[in-house]
């Protein structure tokens, strides 16, 4: 049955009582669920917007938010001259988005674009501000040329950025590592797999942050070391250091890819600080046990939904063909539909029950 996230729907679930909200919702909840709000995070299906900084697809950002999209996607590049994050495609110097100086929601949709990440996460908090039984939102960041850490621009500086500009609606690594009844689980892999994920109407308002390779870096053959490794250590790091609360994002094992994605990782340690994965939809339904994904919990974006066969447009697909692609995902076990579907907010706001 198709679940669809309506501004009603959300109101309603935030009328549960506030200790079941906040309480980590496992797998149980997910059978009993009637709405959207009720579903655990990892146990619903939404769809998400590729690029969505790209002023060719919003001219403003605010206008991807108010689809009522479940992710929107931001590429990013360190400028070790001016020590700034600059949100482009393909210019690693200068912005090229729709991100604007805004304070309040009525600007979201004035002044000129062409900011810096930080302004883009100012956006994102504000439209919330307007918004609070919106989301949760993910906000898939690629890192286009990866982190600069030996000058001065690694995770530890990124994340603090994120800290300043998003503030408490960040749903942090360390939230998920906490025991309903006290106590901490050691890393995220065991506390994804013990359903640890709060309600959607818990996290209303919130933002999940997770962090990719971006294309120029996996193609430099002079970069041997990548953002997910990079992250994945600094998450580790911190948790020895008693310091896992500082961090704002999750590392991802990018690549649709049989069997356990992580066992790419020689460093054993970092492996159960990934539980979030991203990939070709296409690659992931010809094959890949999609289902290993949903029974631990686990996030799983799979982009480009047009592509699988047959295949659709990848902007402007009719409604129908949109919704049944969403629909033959979240039976497929993905977590985020992954689309440039811009048109259809009908789409973009769905939530469907996994698997």
């Amino acid at each position: 049955m198709t679940v669809r996230r309506t501004l009603t729907g959300t109101l309603a679930a935030g009328l549960l009582t506030a200790a079941a909200a906040l309480l980590p919702a496992g797998p149980a909840a997910q059978a009993a669920a009637s709405t959207p709000g009720e579903l655990p995070f990892g146990s619903a299906t939404t769809v998400g917007l590729h690029n969505t900084y790209d002023p060719a697809a919003f001219g403003y950002l605010a206008q991807g938010l108010d689809t009522g999209t479940g992710m929107i996607e931001l590429d990013a590049w360190p400028n070790t001259l001016t020590k700034e994050w600059k949100v482009s495609h393909s210019n690693p110097l200068g912005n090229a988005n729709n991100c604007v100086s805004a304070s309040t929601p009525a600007q979201l949709y004035t002044g000129g674009g062409n900011k810096n990440l930080e302004t883009c996460l100012d956006d994102v908090r504000v439209w919330l501000g307007a918004h609070p039984a919106a989301g949760p939102l993910v906000i898939k960041l690629e890192l286009k040329s990866g982190y600069a850490g030996n000058r001065g621009m690694g995770p530890a500086q990124l994340d603090a950025l994120i800290a300043a500009h998003l503030g408490p609606a960040v749903l942090k690594p360390a939230d998920l590592l906490v025991k309903p009844g006290g106590g901490s689980y050691p890393d995220l892999d065991e506390a994804v797999r013990a359903g640890n994920w709060p309600t959607r109407a818990a996290l209303a308002g919130r933002v999940l942050l997770y962090v990719i390779p971006g294309t120029v870096e996996l193609d430099n053959p002079f970069d041997t070391l990548h953002t997910d490794v990079e992250y994945g250590r600094y998450l580790r790091d911190l948790a020895a250091a008693g310091r896992i609360g500082e961090a704002r994002m999750f590392p991802t094992a990018l690549g649709a890819a049989a069997g356990d994605p992580r066992t790419r990782y020689s460093e054993t340690s970092i492996r159960p600080w990934f539980v979030v994965f991203d990939g070709d939809a296409a690659t992931y339904l010809n094959g890949i046990d999609t289902a290993w994904y949903d029974a631990n919990h686990y996030l799983l974006t799979m982009t480009d939904a047009h592509n699988v066969a047959p295949a659709i447009s990848n902007t402007d697909p009719t409604a129908d063909q949109a919704r049944a692609r969403a629909e033959q995902l979240a039976r497929g076990h993905a977590t985020i539909v992954s689309s440039d579907w811009r048109k259809l907010p009908a789409v973009q706001s769905l939530v469907l029950p996994r698997g």
